[in-house]
């Protein structure tokens, strides 16, 4: 595998320096998307929000700025990303308002009807299975809570594909596939956006 190849494979679960150093960009590299995706979160004021493959823990921390009275549960199956997740939002977890642990969206293990907004920012890529994965989150989630979704690919965009070939178990969904997915996991509405001049995507869903 050549380093380049190596170097972006640790998008997917950040192991070793490399993954370190994947984990490192990922806070600031990622920020500008995170808030434009957050941005789309009306008229809300959860208390419990669980940030799915929180990556560098940056946005967990933002999602804190933004919902002062919330508390956030921080989920990633890489150790490297946990423990930078936990270094970054040190204050807060010393504070009771955040947890960041180990786990896989794929067997979450977590109270069902607990949070009232869960997050996933550049991750679902990952994910083994969209349904199965999104009726685990719609199962955590309060009656009425928010599902946020944030891409920075849109699924058909060159350099996202380009990317799809190149890292191992990696798949760049459209909105259309998404919300086919979070219907049939059990979500009652799907709201989303394209960026005007980027592949991002936002989507909301509404249990």
């Amino acid at each position: 595998m050549g380093l380049f190849k190596k170097f972006v494979s640790q998008t997917r679960k950040p192991e070793g320096l490399m993954g370190k150093m994947m984990v490192n960009g990922m806070n600031g590299g990622h920020a500008k998307m995170a808030d434009w995706g957050m941005s789309h979160l009306h008229s809300i004021a959860p208390l419990e929000i669980v940030e799915l493959g929180c990556g560098g823990g940056r946005n967990a921390g933002e999602l804190m700025r933004r919902y002062p009275a919330a508390s956030v549960t921080a989920i990633d199956y890489s150790d490297v990303s946990v423990g930078k997740a936990k270094e970054y939002n040190k204050e807060m977890i010393a504070a009771g308002r955040c947890a960041v642990r180990q786990g896989d969206v794929s067997a979450l293990d977590l109270p069902a009807e607990k949070f009232d907004l869960a997050t996933a920012f550049e991750t679902i890529y990952f994910w083994p299975g969209l349904e199965k994965c999104f009726s685990n989150v719609a199962n955590v989630l309060k009656p009425g809570a928010k599902f946020l979704i944030v891409n920075e690919a849109d699924g058909i965009d060159e350099a996202s594909l380009k990317y799809e070939k190149i890292i191992d178990g990696m798949k760049c969904h459209t909105i259309e596939e998404i919300t086919s997915a979070l219907k049939n996991a059990g979500f009652s509405k799907v709201a989303s956006d394209h960026h005007g001049s980027k592949p991002w995507i936002t989507v909301v869903a509404t249990k």
